[in-house]
């Protein structure tokens, strides 16, 4: 039986009520007629090619390699001749797939706008997830995100039909489950403008974070460049059980390697406890792993994964993927940069937090350490739900915890949201019943959106500046991250574990050993937690919400309106002049942690997604000032008052005045959003020097033409102070691998000389020559 797909090929938003998906099964068919996936029937997965690509490159290397390899090399662009070292080359590669969600497509797209091209060249979708407040309930909000940000979704859907893009309209869900449900297979090299795109590695595949100049190679049919990742193994042995979840195992490896040990490297599960983990539960651990830094996450294909394939309509890509398992496991005795063993069958849950994931505090322990720290124990509010787990399973997990609640007759004493992952996901749970009980409790059904997990939450319930305790199925828990608020202390759990936290209201609680009051006053405890994987009747796909692009658009126009405060089509930025930059004034000298949250704040911020110079206002206004230890206040160094970060860094462009910005490790954490180096750029700053990078905002500073440079010396960073004045000598002759001589000027006439490091290669200091790297691409294809 043929797939059937009931969607007519339209341009706008609206009909997202009441038009129905009906997906069937394909039958199980040879590798010429498999398609990536139901919406893209003439694209077909070649294993075959994979096989050979990577056949080549074994031959050369001539050892065993890891799954993580295997993936990777069998895309190289040029298998033949392609260098390939860990940690050190820069390989070429054509990825399968691009994905954005709503919030970065803007950009992404205004930059393919502006290469000329007249169509994607490879499979490429936008999803609206970004731009739906939590307010009141799904409904509602939905209905009040679709009138606020109507401009923006009819630029992305006219865009997506006039460039050949797949368009999820808001209400679909959110980018990540959208793609496993629909796009994500075993091997699938898949590049996404998100940087939990990883989440993808629960099926099989290599799924990478990346800012929009990279997505907008890609889909202008460029090779896209990674450094090669080392490769670090996590063997798993042991099973699952009770109130431990695939969650806690990430929460685990994030204490373990910190928010930036898996910096630069690939991380791989293996071993038998990988068996005992759900599909989606292997999606919740690979999510995560953007919490460590890492490139991304993968497991080995399975038989957990083959039953999500089937459950999701994509029985003929299981059949194909098991005459391949060789191909998707990696070599015996491949060799690991490092490993890490965890056994399941020890581990206990994990609530990770406050202001960081990568604080892992064992459940048995929370309580005592929540009081030396003096957190507040009252929870004000669980939430559960968001990209990293909305499964169907962490529903169910969640809903019977609760349904022993309404059981004892009790209610949670906190606040209680949910947020479906997908509307496949909402359908699902509402026919089953999970909602209605989660509701009982007092659950408010959110959209399926992302929602307060990005900042996308109008709380009320505490004023800005309250000392707070929240709990999360998130994953991320920076300061201020989810309400704005940065007195709100946001830890990170199992969505099983926050049920059970928000039901009893204290921090304090552990549900393996301690007791709550019923209604009738008599005492119980909760018994483990329990869901299933798949359900049992199959999903509910729910209502319609794709657009497929036309087999034409190129008649179609794309307008955006020259007095638009949401949207602004780009002016390229200015080429080198091929001189030293000297005397660069110091915007702000950042003191501790600075993640693209700190530099370009989501949020408030994010309806200005799409225009440059208007949220480039909100440029650094997070981060704290060395100086004085303040937020948002730097002193002009031309006019010896103090303001806000941006409006300094404007008026110093006004005098044509260039400026750098200086930070401290791990420079760029979280988010793939390249706002956060397009908006320096935007106001004049010319380079970023710091202690150490995260490797997507490194990559995305390149990109727009910055200089991403790291102290030689990172004790180099006391040497600099706020009212220094910074000379980068030598550029006429960068080079690979060639450090960057800093001249530092300070205020009473004495110098210091230091040396700065970079990772561009060739290619990418042609990117820093030509103003940025689509600048590069279209010199090259005049």
């Amino acid at each position: 039986m043929a797939h059937i797909f009931r969607q007519a090929a339209k341009t706008g938003i609206s009909g997202l009520r009441g038009q129905t998906r009906c997906f069937n099964c394909s039958p199980a068919a040879s590798a010429s007629q498999v398609a990536m996936s139901r919406f893209d029937t003439d694209r077909r997965l070649d294993y075959d090619k994979l096989e050979h690509n990577l056949k080549t490159v074994k031959q050369r290397l001539n050892r065993p390699f890891t799954l993580s390899e295997k993936i990777l090399y069998s895309h190289i662009d040029s298998p033949k001749d392609q260098e390939v070292e860990r940690g050190e080359s820069y390989l070429n590669l054509r990825p399968d797939r691009v994905a954005m969600q709503d919030a970065t497509a803007q950009m992404a797209m205004l930059q393919f706008i502006s290469s000329g091209l007249p169509k994607v060249a490879v499979p490429s979708t936008i999803h609206c997830d970004h731009l739906i407040e939590a307010q009141i309930g799904g409904e509602k909000d939905l209905a009040r995100a679709k009138d606020i940000n109507k401009e923006v979704y009819e630029f992305l859907a006219s865009a997506s039909a006039k460039y050949g893009v797949g368009f999820w309209k808001p209400g679909s869900g959110i980018i990540h489950q959208i793609v496993l449900e629909n796009y994500g297979y075993p091997g699938v090299l898949l590049i996404g403008t998100d940087s939990h795109t990883p989440n993808g590695g629960g099926l099989g595949g290599l799924c990478i974070g990346v800012g929009g100049a990279d997505a907008v190679d890609v889909m202008a049919g460029l090779p896209w460049e990674l450094k090669c990742p080392k490769v670090i193994g996590v063997k798993l042995t042991g099973k699952l059980s009770g109130w431990t979840s695939p969650k806690d195992i990430i929460l685990k490896v994030a204490g373990i390697l910190t928010v930036k040990g898996g910096t630069g490297a690939i991380v791989e599960y293996f071993g038998p406890g990988v068996d005992s983990i759900s599909c989606t539960g292997m999606g919740t651990i690979c999510n995560m792993g953007a919490e460590i830094g890492a490139t991304t996450s993968v497991f080995p294909y399975n038989h957990r994964m083959q039953d999500y394939l089937r459950a999701t309509e994509r029985s003929a890509i299981a059949d194909l993927a098991n005459n391949y398992k060789g191909l998707l496991s990696a070599d015996p005795d491949c060799k690991y940069d490092e490993l890490i063993e965890i056994n399941l069958s020890e581990l206990e849950p994990h609530v990770n937090g406050p202001f960081t994931p990568d604080l892992a505090n064992p459940i048995s322990k929370l309580g005592q350490i929540a009081k030396e720290k003096d957190w507040p124990l009252d929870i004000r509010v669980g939430l559960i739900g968001s990209c990293t787990n909305s499964s169907y399973e962490d529903m169910s997990r969640s809903a019977s915890i609760a349904r022993q609640a309404v059981n004892k007759g009790i209610k949670s004493k906190a606040a209680f949201t949910v947020t479906p992952g997908s509307e496949q996901i909402r359908a699902t749970i509402e026919r089953d019943g999970q909602a209605k009980v989660l509701r009982e409790i007092g659950g408010v059904v959110l959209a399926n959106a992302c929602g307060p997990c990005i900042g996308q939450w109008d709380r009320k319930d505490v004023k800005k500046g309250e000392k707070n305790t929240i709990v999360t199925s998130y994953n991320r828990n920076f300061t201020g991250r989810n309400d704005a608020n940065p007195a709100t202390h946001a830890f990170v759990a199992s969505p099983e574990l926050v049920t059970a936290l928000a039901i009893a209201g204290d921090l304090g609680f552990n549900p393996e050993t301690d007791s709550l009051t019923a209604a009738d006053g008599s005492k119980f405890k909760f018994e483990t937690p329990y869901g299933d994987e798949l359900p049992a009747n199959g999903f509910d796909p729910g209502e319609d919400t794709f657009q497929p692009p036309p087999s034409d658009g190129s008649a179609l126009k794309v307008n955006v309106d020259e007095q638009s405060q949401r949207l602004q089509l780009l002016t390229p930025f200015t080429k080198w002049d091929g001189k030293d930059i000297t005397d660069a004034l110091i915007l702000i000298k950042v003191k501790g942690k600075c993640t693209t949250d700190h530099i370009s704040a989501a949020g408030q911020w994010l309806k200005y997604r799409g225009h440059l110079d208007n949220i480039s206002n909100n440029f650094m206004i997070g981060a704290t000032n060395s100086e004085n230890g303040e937020i948002n206040k730097v002193k002009n160094l031309l006019t010896e008052e103090y303001g806000a970060v941006p409006a300094t860094g404007r008026y110093y462009k006004a005098q044509n005045l260039p400026w750098v910005v200086v930070g401290d490790e791990n420079y760029g954490e979280g988010s793939s959003r390249e706002h956060a180096a397009l908006e320096p750029r935007h106001l004049g700053g010319r380079a970023v020097i710091v202690k150490s990078f995260a490797r997507i905002h490194e990559t995305n500073l390149k990109k727009q033409g910055m200089l991403p440079l790291t102290f030689a010396n990172p004790s180099d960073y006391d040497k600099i102070q706020p009212t220094d004045k910074i000379s980068l000598l030598g550029l006429s002759s960068m080079a690979p691998g060639k450090p960057v001589t800093c001249e530092i000027k300070h205020s009473d006439g004495s110098k210091d000389t230091i040396q700065l490091n970079h990772t561009f290669n060739a290619g990418q200091i042609t990117w820093f020559k030509a103003g940025s790297a689509l600048n590069r691409m279209k010199e090259v294809n005049k």
